[in-house]
């Protein structure tokens, strides 16, 4: 037969001002806690929000005030950590098995080669402008910064090397 860590503190229907150690608390009310964890919010999750609710519950075990009330009380915070795992789950990334197909599907639907060739034989300021400004999506005002420069001549920088291209594509 188990033995009932919290039968010491209890006289009767009435609980004793003393609160039973958080140890005994856990042994007694751990495995229900964690089966609710489970159920909550899936094998994948249960333990790290039972750890939460069990760190959360220590935290606060000083101001609990009815011994006989402590069950309930596990549970509602486990219920709490349950919904925060949720909501942190809607706030996260997907995950996806392979990222470099993802990533090289679309540098490839973006890339001309002929064009590209065509930038790199701008002379050095235009070139780094166009990439900045089509390769980087960065506005003029970044490009300024990352070039040195003002805004007004990074953005003739850029119009120079569109005028360049389009003369060599005519």
């Amino acid at each position: 037969m188990a033995r009932d860590p919290l039968k010491r503190h209890t006289t009767g229907r009435t609980a004793t001002a003393s609160l039973p150690p958080f140890e005994w608390v856990v042994e007694l009310h751990g495995p229900a806690v964690l089966r609710f964890c489970v159920v909550e919010v899936g094998p994948a999750g249960a333990e790290d929000c039972f750890q939460e609710a069990l760190l959360s519950a220590l935290r606060a075990y000083d101001a609990v005030r009815d011994a006989g009330a402590i069950r309930a009380w596990l549970f509602s915070i486990a219920a709490r950590k349950a919904i925060d795992t949720h909501r942190a789950r809607a706030r996260a990334p997907e995950p996806v098995e392979d990222i470099e197909s993802l990533a090289g599907a679309e540098e490839n639907a973006l890339r001309d080669d002929t064009l590209w060739a065509e930038v790199r034989a701008l002379p050095h300021k235009q070139r780094q402008a166009v990439m900045l400004r089509f390769a980087g999506d960065l506005s003029h005002a970044e490009i300024a910064a990352v070039m040195a420069t003002s805004e007004p001549a990074a953005r003739r920088n850029v119009f120079e090397g569109l005028v360049q291209l389009r003369k060599g594509r005519e």
